[in-house]
């Protein structure tokens, strides 16, 4: 099939909403990767990605009949995956105030060291990261969305704002304040511009 010949996110999600699963199966495997790398990056917790993503797209399920197909699907999607995560954020706080902070599990897909690197230089830029990650994930919810959406998932100002319910230059404000933020908590100098 060639890609002309490829059924539109908007045509798959019409039929996923008249009950074809496999058309939803579709739209999932189109859209799963994305949206792991979303709520991993929103939760700083890549391990609690698979299951924000799973719920993401159980309510995506049962609100597709309410869903516009004039509309791209990909940022209708993204919405749904951020409240997930804010939920799952939500209990991942409660859950680390009655048992303390656990460092999340290493997993080698989460981490990509230069190859050319030496080991020391590998650790040192694998310990940044999680500082990085874990200082985004503290970040409150109205600096990580906008921070998130445009700094690590390529979202434009404008997408961000659709999916956030912000103008662009609100989400603007707040990406810049979230870079302030976390300059001022990691205690070096981030690019401010967005």
């Amino acid at each position: 099939m060639s890609p002309a010949d490829e059924p539109t996110d908007a045509d798959l999600a019409r039929a996923a909403a008249a009950g074809d699963e496999r058309a939803y199966a579709r739209l999932v495997a189109r859209h799963k990767d994305g949206l792991l790398r979303l709520i991993g990056r929103y939760l700083g917790r890549p391990d609690e990605a698979q299951e924000a993503a799973h719920e993401a797209f159980i309510a995506a399920w049962s609100a597709l009949p309410r869903y516009d197909t004039a509309r791209p699907f990909g940022p209708w999607l993204r919405t749904i995956a951020i409240n997930k995560a804010r939920d799952r954020g939500r209990r991942l706080a409660f859950r680390r105030l009655l048992f303390g902070d656990r460092p999340p599990e290493d997993t080698a897909a989460r981490h990509h060291p230069d190859p050319a690197a030496t080991p020391d230089e590998a650790i040192s830029d694998l310990e940044r990261l999680r500082l990085l990650e874990r200082a985004i994930a503290q970040l409150p919810d109205a600096l990580k969305a906008p921070l998130v959406l445009t700094a690590l998932e390529g979202c434009s100002q404008q997408e961000a704002g659709d999916i956030l319910g912000l103008t662009p230059k609100a989400v603007e404000t707040r990406v810049y304040r979230a870079r302030r933020v976390l300059a001022e908590t990691l205690g070096t100098t981030l690019r401010a511009d967005p």
